[in-house]
């Protein structure tokens, strides 16, 4: 049984690993596409626009990589113990 749970403690990191890899890559083709947009607004107004809107994308797409990445690391990591009666909250 121990043996089990270490091999899908593994296999579970190597993908999450892969998973975190191909959506930091996939943000930044899409940040390179947003900045290519940025650049050929003519108008100044639209290209602020466009700017603040691309910092917004940024923000959104790499911090919520970064909490997915983090979120699994837990997920996958953490000891689930069940709590002694009247143990650390008592």
């Amino acid at each position: 049984m121990r043996r089990a749970n270490f091999m899908k403690m593994v296999i579970a990191s190597i993908f999450t690993t892969i998973l975190i890899v191909a959506m930091t890559l996939g943000a930044m083709f899409i940040l390179v596409q947003a900045t290519d947009y940025v650049t050929s607004r003519e108008s100044p107004l639209q290209r602020a626009a466009a700017i603040c809107a691309e910092l917004v994308l940024g923000v959104v797409l790499l911090l919520g990589t970064v909490w997915l990445a983090t979120h699994l690391a837990v997920r996958i990591f953490s000891k689930n113990e069940p709590l002694a009666p009247g143990g650390k909250f008592a």
